[in-house]
């Protein structure tokens, strides 16, 4: 097996628990910003700390970024932010495993991003599976019990939320890939854990910034919510991490592929967790999705 496989697996899991910490904390303390920022704030410190112990522990001096590191990581960071805030705005609209499945949009887009930006290439058969979950994201996009004309149906704000998640994601995916690629000077894990650690940073000072301008008392919610947002934080680090070195290793596109796996971990949150109703529509759809996933990673 090779290596970029458990890591994308873990990535997806301790992604999934750092959404549930999201969305609990959206849902009882903080706005979308704010539950946002945890993410970054609470993790940035971690990492960083992380990374300069590998260096010293692996004799490895700290690598510098090369040619194109900063448009890739800050344009990368910025597009995270704002998925991330699409996702937990997504909350209040669907369930959570419905919220997840629209984010995993990110896959079929990550290879059209990757393939403009990066030269990265899917194969054919690869394209009719992409084009297969967008079949699915379309039967998805239908709301349970809805009635009226089906555009009318599926145009609604979870759907755009969804979708603008996946841009969004799609972006970030692969400007990390190139801020990761483009770091010299240290083995894979600390290229990619440098690259984290200066993005993490960068984006709390940024969404920081942002949220004292535009939403006085939130940044002071989030250092008052730390018993929830220090094990967000640390999902966070460990989450990205592996995302980080798989991106390293692999096609981005085919590292969201099998991230979908995620699905899978969403649907018994909300069932079990949250205590979310999923209907045979939503199922039906992600099924779909999924569908395309497994094509697309046995084809890749």
């Amino acid at each position: 097996m090779e290596l970029w496989i458990p890591i994308t697996i873990a990535a997806a899991a301790f992604q999934t628990l750092r959404f549930m910490a999201q969305k609990h904390l959206k849902a009882t303390a903080l706005s979308t910003g704010g539950a946002t920022l945890v993410r970054f704030l609470y993790s940035a410190p971690l990492v960083a700390f992380g990374v300069i112990l590998y260096a010293q522990g692996s004799g490895q001096a700290l690598p510098q970024p090369g040619p194109g590191f900063w448009p890739y990581a800050l344009i990368g960071g910025l597009a995270q932010i704002l998925a991330t805030m699409c996702v937990v705005a997504i909350f209040d609209h669907r369930n959570f495993a419905v919220g997840i499945t629209f984010k995993k949009t990110e896959v079929m887009l990550t290879a059209i991003v990757g393939f403009l930006v990066l030269g990265d290439t899917v194969s054919v058969g690869g394209a009719a599976a992409i084009a297969l979950g967008f079949l699915g994201v379309l039967w998805l996009s239908d709301p349970p019990r809805a009635t009226g004309p089906y555009l009318s149906r599926i145009m609604n704000r979870a759907v755009a939320l969804g979708l603008l998640s996946g841009v969004f994601f799609a972006i970030s995916a692969v400007g990390y890939r190139g801020a990761v690629l483009a770091m010299a000077g240290g083995d894979t894990t600390l290229n990619a854990g440098a690259t984290l650690a200066t993005v993490t940073a960068t984006q709390s000072v940024a969404l920081g910034g942002w949220l004292l301008w535009r939403e006085p008392g939130q940044v002071g919610a989030v250092l008052h919510s730390w018993r929830v947002g220090l094990p967000t934080g640390i999902l966070s680090m460990l989450g990205s991490f592996c995302w980080f070195t798989a991106f390293s290793l692999q096609n981005a596109a085919y590292v969201f592929a099998l991230g979908q796996i995620e699905l899978i971990f969403s649907i018994f949150a909300s069932v079990l967790i949250f205590g979310e109703r999923i209907a045979r529509r939503e199922y039906a759809g992600m099924a779909i999705l999924t569908a395309s996933i497994v094509v697309l990673v046995a084809l890749g």
